[in-house]
């Protein structure tokens, strides 16, 4: 996908959890970042380098184990600063472990340390790519979308899908959170933005404030409430 000039933007769907991992890089300066590296650390790398760039940053949405398998891999061989919010440390440095176990994964080695934190409207950027951080807590409570504003496209992680969002039944979870970084920080963007999530296809904000059963019942609920 070619959303500017010189942006690129393309998708890998790696591990068992069929994650969606994004490489955004510009053809002019050839650097990167990635999104959610979430297992398959070669194949993320073999993307990057067809598209002719490298990564210099990984901008992580949430430390699930599904989003975080591969950070290791790409972190050593790129040496790219790993980035994520500070809530979620936590669940990075521990609670891939218990996951591991339930799924029946034997892990020799789980993900680095952050190289630095992330927080409500900062910016992400390498040469020639540009992200601004919108923290969208409710799926875990470090949860953070990244917008590009000039293109309009947003990696939402596992905070909103087509027609559905993230679940919110895990440790950190909160249904009334996520919808309020749902309807209040994301379909507040531009209709024509691009949503780019971290499981299944790809939608627009136009289609999700239409479409999507779960802001249609929590923009209800809302307004009864104040109604009442």
């Amino acid at each position: 996908m070619e959303v500017a000039n010189e942006l690129m933007v393309r998708g890998i769907v790696v591990g068992v959890f069929q994650e969606n991992c994004w490489v955004i890089g510009n053809r002019r300066t050839g650097e990167a970042i990635c999104i959610d590296p979430g297992d398959q650390p070669e194949e993320i790398l073999a993307l990057a380098r067809d598209m002719g760039v490298t990564i210099k940053a990984i901008a992580n949405s949430h430390a699930h184990l599904d989003h975080i398998l591969g950070v290791h891999g790409v972190h050593e061989a790129t040496g790219a600063k790993f980035l994520l919010h500070a809530s979620d440390l936590d669940l990075l440095q521990n609670g891939w472990k218990t996951s591991a176990r339930k799924m029946g994964l034997d892990l020799a080695q789980g993900p680095p340390d952050p190289d630095g934190y992330v927080e409500d409207a900062d910016i992400v950027e390498v040469d020639g790519v540009r992200l601004r951080v919108i923290t969208t807590p409710g799926h875990t409570t470090g949860s953070v979308s990244y917008y590009n504003d000039d293109a309009k496209f947003l990696f939402s992680g596992d905070t909103l899908f087509r027609g559905s969002i993230g679940r919110t039944d895990m440790p950190g979870g909160s249904y009334a959170e996520e919808l309020t970084s749902i309807t209040e920080k994301l379909l507040v963007l531009p209709d024509e933005t691009v949503v780019l999530p971290g499981h299944m296809q790809e939608t627009s904000v136009a289609f999700e404030k239409e479409h999507n059963p779960f802001v249609q019942d929590w923009e209800r609920r809302r307004a009864a409430t104040e109604g009442g």
